[in-house]
């Protein structure tokens, strides 16, 4: 075994489930940090936390290779009062509390990954955005991206190297976006949405589990990191390759008003889709890291060929 501990918290989400298959046979022993129990599987076991004070859990991290933390409340919800305190409190509290315990451990894990997300950067179709060059958005979900990396970065942790890793729209066939939308082609709603220019930045779940290892193998490397593939792609476009992997030439389009009325329905809000995230892996790729899935067309020929 090359690893011998990884440690995912709040890593019973689909991401999780994504990075303990990845790390299952790469690892000793993978532990998932949970509020739920679960039955140990070979060398993954389940360990409960709150996610918001120390417990038994705080040895586990001891020898660690990788701490990746995963916590924080879904964000496809309505923005109503309760839900911005619990989208808040889900990622800064537990980021809080891991940089007490990694700053007190004996042997703290040698990396830190805090799993945040690219909407951090601004609607942007005018010009891609990157670590660099990548300028800030305004709104309620960028400032939750602000909070979360600056409490990530205050702790001093002087034995692990800390990276905040900037995720993209994970894709792939158990969770997450791909089966909705792969949903509304199948019943002929696969069109644009909106007027389909909003830019998408996906990356495969393959990659997304992969870049972690590169990360942790690389050590020089610190900081923020993009997780986004290098082919982004416009909304339209997006829509149009998983309609023409999966045989079906014509989907209805749904314009701004009607996403709008939509997201009321379902619970959800329209930033979600209309937002334009135009963002490259810019410090992955100069790295050397080579992605799997660097263009849409066969990261959905992928996903489908394990769905059909």
């Amino acid at each position: 075994m090359k690893y011998r501990k990884i440690i995912l918290a709040g890593g019973n989400g689909y991401l999780g489930g994504v990075l303990a298959r990845f790390y299952k046979d790469l690892a000793e022993e993978v532990i998932i940090l949970s509020r739920k129990p679960a039955p140990r599987d070979k060398n993954v076991t389940t360990l409960l936390w709150d996610g918001r004070s120390k417990g038994d859990w705080v040895d586990s991290l001891n020898g660690a290779d990788l701490l990746l933390n995963l916590c924080g409340k879904n964000v496809n919800c309505r923005y109503t009062e309760k839900n911005r305190k619990e989208i808040y409190s889900s990622r800064l509290v537990p980021t809080a509390l891991f940089g007490e315990v990694v700053a007190e451990l004996d042997n703290p894990p040698e990396l830190w990954i805090n799993i945040t997300s690219a909407t951090i950067y601004r609607h942007a179709e005018d010009r891609p955005q990157d670590e660099e060059n990548g300028e800030m958005g305004y709104g309620f979900s960028v400032d939750v991206c602000q909070k979360w990396e600056k409490i990530f970065f205050k702790t001093t942790t002087p034995r692990t190297r800390k990276i905040a890793l900037r995720m993209g729209i994970v894709l792939g066939n158990k969770d997450g976006a791909f089966p909705r939308l792969l949903n509304l082609v199948n019943l002929g709603l696969g069109g644009k949405q909106g007027d389909g220019g909003q830019y998408v930045s996906w990356v495969h779940e393959q990659d997304a589990a992969r870049c972690t290892q590169w990360l942790m193998d690389h050590k020089e490397l610190s900081g923020v990191f993009n997780c986004t593939a290098p082919g982004p792609v416009k909304n339209a476009e997006f829509m149009t390759a998983i309609r023409k992997a999966r045989g079906i030439p014509f989907g209805l389009n749904a314009p701004a008003w009607l996403l709008g009325a939509g997201a009321v329905l379902i619970g959800t809000e329209t930033e979600l889709i209309l937002k334009s995230r135009w963002v490259l892996p810019t410090r992955l790729t100069e790295s050397g890291y080579t992605f799997l899935f660097p263009e849409i067309a066969p990261a959905v020929h992928d996903i489908l060929s394990t769905t059909l």
